[in-house]
């Protein structure tokens, strides 16, 4: 694996820690989940089960059980068996489980209706995701049940409590592993955007410049982190736009948004740029105020800064600059106070991201916003999104959709830019896609 064991036995040691001695802790793992018939959808683990074991197969449930005196990390996973192995391939198995990824104790995942009610009778408190998953919550009321039963009525936790208030936390802030795998997977996202460049010549469809990010990922060893955007001309303006089908036009530009994912950690970047390699004067003015917006927001991005001071920083550029060129008028306090640069810049500047795209943490505590703290990873994404019906600006505006979006780490005095490899500078790009 390419987080240490010794790491995730410290996640471990650490939740139950904030749980408290007298808590019991349930983490399933990911479901498989099936497509039609035989097939299946690609398999993803939980977010939150890879964070505590590593482990990369279904049918299984962590308990963390503080001070059980045979072990506090017990995994329920499927046991060894040749006949089931020669369809679906090698699993784990109990022995493995304790062995490879350092679990204290492991049970087929078959007894573990027999077995876990009792290891967590006389417990104060589950800890759990009660509603993310149908099945298992059902089986989970079924444990309580029987320990009701047992020897004419166990003691029955009393209560059920959220865990990722505790567990989400602790994601917040990445290790030293868990940052280099990061970068890893952000060096193969940007070497797959230069790819997707050097690819995007008029006259081919968003398609074939998906095919070629899709290439180098995972001829990299990474899958997708999520579905590629790659959106040519007017449909940059549609902010989730994932059809993917359109041919590229002399004269549009393209915006790419894709990132890729090694061992559950996610990269994301995005860029745009004029598909025959040449900026209209429009193109560039409204391209060169992004990109300021971005640098003013990762500016933003250091120690001790409000998790939102990086989006106000954007939208004051951005609220300038559409000023300046006549897309807004009057003041830009004004356009900031009334809302209005919204139409031009709908969305929020960035993210948490990590094991997630959209990772968990929390962005405001007591009301008011995250400060930023080392170990911390964002997005800063600005944009300007002109619709190609909006009245009241010139015909040459309208359709222009841009958006830069890089990788930022929160550093102990500064951040580090992670996805940096991808030129965004305007004559950068044009010298890139001067080249094809």
């Amino acid at each position: 694996m390419s987080i240490a064991i010794a790491e995730f036995a410290r996640r471990r040691r650490q939740l139950m820690r904030m749980a408290g001695a007298d808590a019991a802790l349930l983490i399933a793992a990911a479901p498989e989940r099936m497509r039609n018939a035989d097939a299946a959808w690609p398999y993803r683990q939980d977010s939150d089960f890879h964070y505590l074991t590593g482990f990369p197969e279904a049918d299984a449930v962590l308990a963390l059980l503080p001070g059980r005196a045979h072990g506090e990390a017990v995994l329920f996973c499927r046991e060894r068996d040749p006949a089931h192995e020669r369809w679906h391939g090698e699993v784990a198995g109990t022995e493995r489980a304790v062995s490879a990824f350092g679990l204290d104790d492991a049970f087929p995942i078959e007894d573990i209706d027999d077995i876990l009610p009792g290891m967590i009778e006389g417990r104060a408190r589950v800890y759990c995701h009660f509603g993310r998953e149908p099945d298992f919550d059902a089986r989970l009321l079924g444990w309580m049940r029987r320990l009701r039963q047992l020897r004419g009525g166990g003691v029955v936790p009393k209560e059920f409590v959220a865990l990722g208030h505790l567990l989400h936390d602790l994601r917040l802030y990445k290790s030293r592993g868990e940052l280099k795998l990061m970068r890893q997977a952000a060096g193969i996202a940007a070497e797959a955007h230069v790819a997707a460049m050097a690819a995007a010549l008029p006259g081919r469809l968003e398609y074939e410049v998906e095919a070629e990010l899709l290439r180098v990922m995972r001829s990299r060893g990474a899958v997708p982190a999520f579905p590629p955007i790659v959106a040519g001309g007017v449909n940059a303006c549609t902010m989730h736009y994932v059809a993917n089908r359109a041919p590229l036009k002399d004269g549009d530009l393209l915006l790419i948004d894709a990132g890729a994912e090694v061992d559950c950690y996610a990269s994301d970047i995005t860029r745009t740029f004029p598909i025959n390699g040449r900026w209209s004067r429009e193109q560039r003015a409204l391209y060169e105020v992004v990109l300021a917006a971005q640098q003013a927001a990762i500016d933003e991005v250091r120690p001790g800064r409000p998790f939102d001071a990086a989006h106000h920083a954007a939208v004051r550029v951005i609220a300038e600059g559409l000023c300046a060129l006549g897309l807004l008028k009057g003041a830009a306090d004004a356009a900031i106070e009334s809302g209005a640069y919204k139409t031009f810049f709908p969305s929020k500047t960035g993210h948490w991201l990590g094991l997630d795209v959209h990772d968990v943490g929390d962005y405001r505590v007591d009301g008011d916003a995250r400060l930023l703290e080392p170990g911390m990873v964002v997005t800063v994404e600005p944009g300007i999104y002109v619709p190609p019906d909006l009245r009241g600006v010139g015909e040459r505006w309208r359709g222009i959709g841009i958006r830069i979006e890089d990788d930022v780490a929160v550093s102990t005095d500064g951040n580090v830019v992670l996805t940096e490899a991808v030129p965004r500078e305007p004559e950068e790009l044009m010298r890139v896609l001067g080249g094809r």
